[in-house]
């Protein structure tokens, strides 16, 4: 009997220990699962390759499944209930408010937008479907950030590029000499063309004055590229963390009276600058930022604008200068606050796009007030109060440097995202530096997608080979 007891304890013990061992082996296939997947799943295109050889050595091998194996799937950010609502939102038209005084807090941030129940959505026809036109207006020492801004949209967007930039007669033979330099696998993806700064109505000293210096040229867009019939307008200090191909397709979008596009200035009316300083009046509760335009300028060109001047209309071009003499006592931010006063006369033109399309600093400096961000990330940066430049907002100041210290060449995970978020873990202290998922979660989706169209291009050509 104590024979039979020792064999049954025995046979016990091994038991266990194989179940242990299972446990153990287990344990181990995970861990180094995800070893490979840090390491190896976002480096360089080798390792695809291998798995991609070793897929299709095998019987009935599917290229497509070995990608979809390799790759996590990042579903696009139009299928996502939160940006559906955030589109219906930003479709929207508001209601002009002239007296702060009067507006109730209890209807929310966007209680001034409403859409005309005789209005539609309307498919807008785009000219050149397979070039999109970016304009930047470059003065003084704005030469690094535009050259940054530029670098940023060319090396995430996928359509070809048509760059406008307005500059001074010395920072041309630099524009030029510098764009020279990018590697040919990317300039290949863009032209350019460099203009003078030129002003076609009123003072033109007094126009390049306004707010920056040369800011207000971007007033002047509509008339001097008339043979282009839509464009996005951003300031220097913009970095694009997603193709401008999404913000492009806002174009689509338009209603029939819409004719531009632009982000609020600010989330919550009370803590906002226009609704609490603004001696003009301003489009919706909180204004508009004009750092990031979309405009259809053959709508604008032909459109008979509402103004407090005349009781008939005036076309863009005819009420710049003389709307510019009635408020200019009453503006702060120069060319902005005259785009509010228009718009807030023509509401109905206006699309407002969400806040991750122009997150600044005021988004999260007196915490986090960008829900469209939190959810989705954001989409372009602005880094307006020289904060790529200080160390005021370090979150900021890094993603500027990251991108400026990129070399096209590189592998954008190895030599961007990770140093990315590297110098995040010493921006932990501040306010904005608190939320990094907001900084880093469309960056690295459009970054993903960036290598999965690279693969899926480098595999298309070996197999016609």
């Amino acid at each position: 009997r104590r024979r039979r007891r020792r064999l049954r304890g025995a046979e016990a013990a091994w038991r266990a220990m194989k179940l242990y061992c299972k446990v153990v082996a287990l344990a181990l296939c995970l861990g180094i699962l995800l070893l490979l997947y840090l390491f190896v799943g976002n480096a360089d295109e080798p390792p695809l390759k291998v798995a991609l050889a070793l897929a299709s050595s095998r019987p009935g091998a599917d290229v497509a499944s070995a990608l979809r194996a390799h790759f996590r799937p990042v579903p696009p950010a139009a299928a996502e209930p939160e940006e559906e609502e955030a589109a219906q939102v930003s479709r929207r038209e508001p209601r002009l408010h002239k007296k702060p005084g009067k507006r109730s807090a209890a209807r929310g941030k966007f209680a001034s937008v409403r859409r005309p129940k005789d209005q539609k959505p309307s498919t807008v026809e785009l000219s050149s479907p397979q070039c999109m036109h970016l304009a930047v207006v470059a003065c003084g020492d704005r030469l690094e950030e535009t050259l940054i801004m530029l670098k940023s949209a060319v090396l995430f967007s996928n359509r070809k590029l048509k760059f406008h930039i307005f500059a001074e007669d010395s920072l041309k033979p630099e524009f030029e000499r510098k764009l020279q330099e990018w590697p040919p696998s990317y300039t290949k993806k863009f032209e350019h063309n460099v203009y003078p700064i030129a002003f076609s109505v009123g003072n033109a000293q007094e126009w390049k004055k306004l707010f920056k210096p040369c800011a207000a040229q971007r007033l002047f867009l509509p008339m001097i590229l008339k043979d282009v019939d839509s464009l996005l307008y951003v300031d220097t200090d913009v970095l694009f963390l997603r193709p401008i191909d999404d913000i492009w397709d806002f174009l689509r979008e338009f209603n029939a009276t819409q004719l531009a596009a632009m982000a609020p200035e600010h989330e919550i009316p009370k803590i906002g600058w226009y609704s609490r300083f603004a001696r003009h009046p301003y489009y919706g509760t909180t204004g508009v930022n004009s750092g990031v335009m979309l405009m259809n300028l053959t709508r604008i060109r032909n459109t008979q604008f509402k103004n407090s001047m005349i009781p008939t209309g005036l076309t863009w071009e005819e009420m710049l200068y003389p709307l510019y003499q009635k408020y200019k006592n009453y503006i702060t931010w120069g060319d902005q606050d005259l785009l509010n006063i228009i718009f807030s006369f023509n509401p109905e033109c206006l699309y407002l796009f969400p806040c991750q399309w122009n997150y600044r600093p005021d988004h999260c400096m007196y915490g986090s007030n960008c829900k469209g961000a939190e959810e989705e990330g954001i989409s372009i940066l602005h880094g307006n109060r020289g904060v790529y430049h200080d160390d005021k907002q370090p979150t900021f100041k890094a993603l500027y440097e990251v991108i400026r210290d990129f070399s096209f060449e590189d592998n954008l995970f190895q030599s961007m995202y990770y140093p990315l978020q590297s110098k995040f873990l010493d921006t932990v202290h501040t306010l904005c530096g608190r939320i990094p998922q907001v900084f880093l979660k469309q960056i690295e989706r459009t970054m993903k997608k960036l290598y999965e169209n690279r693969v899926v291009v480098h595999i298309g050509a070996n197999i016609r080979l």
